[in-house]
């Protein structure tokens, strides 16, 4: 793919899927959203989405960790935010990100609203495939129990797989995968913790990213018998 037919638009994260952190909140909640996302790097706002103040780096918390707990305040932290273009092209973006040794920017749209962010780490999965690394927790293994009524499920298995082992009747006329079926009934592409009913089953998105649903927790009714798997 070549990159420089690409613009930013088209591989940034979107704002409805941006994790952020508000000015004013404690350690303690910023750790928590921290935890929750393992990101490293967030967006901080006042208002809304539209008023980016700057951008924390988690690494910059830990001074705060061991007896300063008090003494944070997120204007001792906070980095200033690079704002780029929809329009601008990525290739010259990953340069940007190279020679000025940042990682993240925000996206703004020609009316000056915040419609996203992007990332050196999109860019190079542009380039080379998806990025994961030892603390990613998708596998090749499609079901995995989590509790008795709670499995986790790789968004590629196939319908037709999920229906063998948990009997139900999902259709894959439309859609071949469990991703495709939950983003159906979504109708858009859904953010991580995103919750959907379909025939009785709880989908909730545990992994996504920019572009697809990697993985889902699938709670099964109470009175469902438990899947049948090949050992």
């Amino acid at each position: 793919m070549d990159i420089a037919d690409q613009r930013v638009r088209d591989i940034m994260i979107p704002r409805s899927q941006m994790i952020t952190l508000k000015r004013n909140q404690t350690l303690d909640e910023c750790l928590d959203v921290i935890i929750e996302s393992a990101h490293s790097r967030f967006p901080v706002i006042s208002e809304d989405k539209d008023h980016i103040e700057g951008i924390l780096m988690a690494k910059d918390l830990l001074p705060f960790m061991r007896s300063d707990a008090e003494a944070f305040s997120m204007d001792k932290v906070l980095r200033q935010a690079v704002v780029v273009p929809e329009s601008k092209r990525v290739d010259r973006m990953l340069k940007e990100f190279r020679s000025q040794r940042y990682h993240m920017a925000i996206v703004i749209d020609e009316f000056g609203g915040v419609s996203g962010l992007v990332t050196i780490e999109d860019i190079l999965e542009l380039i080379v495939g998806e990025i994961e690394d030892e603390y990613d927790e998708e596998d090749d293994i499609d079901f995995r129990q989590l509790s008795r009524h709670t499995w986790t499920v790789r968004a590629l298995a196939s319908i037709e797989d999920f229906n063998e082992a948990f009997g139900t009747h999902f259709s894959d006329e439309e859609v071949d995968t469990i991703g495709g079926l939950v983003m159906q009934a979504f109708g858009h592409l859904p953010a991580r913790g995103e919750t959907i009913d379909i025939d009785g089953y709880q989908f909730k998105v545990a992994m996504a990213d920019s572009r697809r649903i990697i993985q889902v927790h699938v709670k099964i009714p109470d009175d469902s018998p438990q899947p049948k798997l090949d050992e």
